[in-house]
């Protein structure tokens, strides 16, 4: 699938590529609307019901990754309510051997995440695989997401790389979308971000479900 020859550098995502979706999934889709029908005194489906508009009004922008802009609109502390359901965050099969490889090779591998820093700072403390990245980029810090092609600009800026010897894995068609607006040339989809969820079927990309599609020549 990869011609590792051609790969100088590897941007791998986080949430539903490196760590398993079904955490965030269940933290926005379930543990937030009950905490928020607790606190309103809404039944948890009126709780949904107003949640669910709200949430979709955000997607593809960067405050539907900001942890700061959600607690406040919806007067609860999300890091902490993540921290609660913490035990959830677990990483995909076979990630951790793929990173090792990938670390042990000359490639440069970067984390580059939508993640706000005090999410991404709860799963790196909880699945230690700092230690695989040469550097971990949030889109929070270049102040636009990864949906947008002028985020692979910044980035650009802030990490060195080659459009054309550069490996992009992400389970985000948009995102994957705006990287090859930009010119990134090698660019992977996850069929399977969720382990609780069927496995998606992805014909924009190239797919893998897990990790160990793409060890051989690495």
């Amino acid at each position: 699938m990869i011609d590792w020859k051609k790969i100088d550098t590897v941007l791998l995502d986080m949430d539903g590529t490196l760590l398993d979706l079904n955490f965030d999934n269940h933290f926005w889709k379930e543990f937030v609307p009950l905490k928020f029908a607790e606190k309103q005194g809404l039944s948890i489906d009126a709780a949904k019901l107003q949640l669910q508009p709200r949430f979709k009004s955000m997607e593809g922008k960067l405050e539907w990754y900001c942890l700061d802009y959600w607690s406040d609109v919806l007067e609860l502390d999300i890091a902490g309510l993540k921290a609660e359901i913490s035990g959830l965050i677990a990483v995909l099969p076979h990630v951790t051997e793929f990173l090792e490889k990938a670390h042990q090779s000359p490639k440069k591998v970067y984390l580059v995440t939508n993640a706000h820093r005090g999410s991404l700072g709860l799963k790196m403390e909880k699945t230690c695989l700092q230690a695989f990245f040469d550097g971990i980029v949030s889109s929070h810090d270049l102040g636009i997401p990864k949906e947008h092609a002028d985020f692979w600009r910044l980035l650009q800026q802030r990490v060195p790389f080659e459009k054309q010897t550069t490996l992009l894995i992400d389970d985000s068609l948009a995102v994957l979308n705006s990287a090859r607006q930009f010119g990134i040339t090698h660019l992977i989809s996850v069929s399977r971000p969720d382990t609780q969820l069927p496995k998606k079927e992805i014909t924009a990309y190239p797919a893998i479900e897990d990790f160990r599609e793409l060890m051989a020549g690495l």
